[in-house]
């Protein structure tokens, strides 16, 4: 992505057109693979009606053009924004939340919900919030042993242990 070139008091950052023709490549991408896959399952006309692939082909080959479009306004169009979508200090924020939330979704299929639950919650608190490490592993402690209680004990709705199931000696 081309960062904006700084100056004294400017914002830099990716442009809005870079974003836009980003998000424009990922739809056709998505587009294509509907299109394969309803190929697949047969998007022709069959003797009985539209094969199982038939509108999810269609579906597939509009957001194929529609990303085309998008991508044709955002690299050439005449109007397309330049203005920035994103500056560091932002986007710095942004990560500060998003890695962390990527990184707890990764840790739930190892440890479960709970365990993970608790860690995130409690590196979150310190880290971000500032708060003390005591405070934040007692919270964190307490809000899942509560969801705990409320979904395994009285609700009987079992929710994923992980791939480890650290809390196997608990006998949910």
């Amino acid at each position: 992505m081309e960062p904006q070139e700084q100056s004294d008091g400017e914002r830099t950052g990716v442009r809005t057109h870079v974003v836009e023709a980003v998000v424009a490549f990922l739809i056709i991408v998505m587009g294509a693979v509907v299109v394969q896959g309803s190929r697949a399952l047969g998007s022709g006309w069959t003797s009985d009606g539209p094969g199982s692939g038939y509108f999810p082909f269609y579906i597939g080959l509009i957001l194929c053009i529609a990303g085309a479009g998008t991508m044709f306004q955002a690299l050439v169009g005449k109007n397309r924004n330049t203005e920035i979508f994103v500056d560091s200090e932002q986007l710095k924020r942004v990560l500060q939340v998003l890695v962390p939330a990527v990184i707890y979704v990764l840790a739930v299929q190892f440890l479960g919900l709970y365990v993970a639950s608790a860690i995130y919650i409690a590196l979150f608190m310190i880290v971000l919030g500032k708060y003390s490490p005591l405070k934040s592993v007692i919270v964190a402690l307490a809000v899942n042993v509560i969801f705990f209680f409320m979904f395994e004990v009285w609700f009987k709705v079992p929710l994923f242990k992980g791939e480890l199931d650290p809390l196997r000696f608990l006998g949910y």
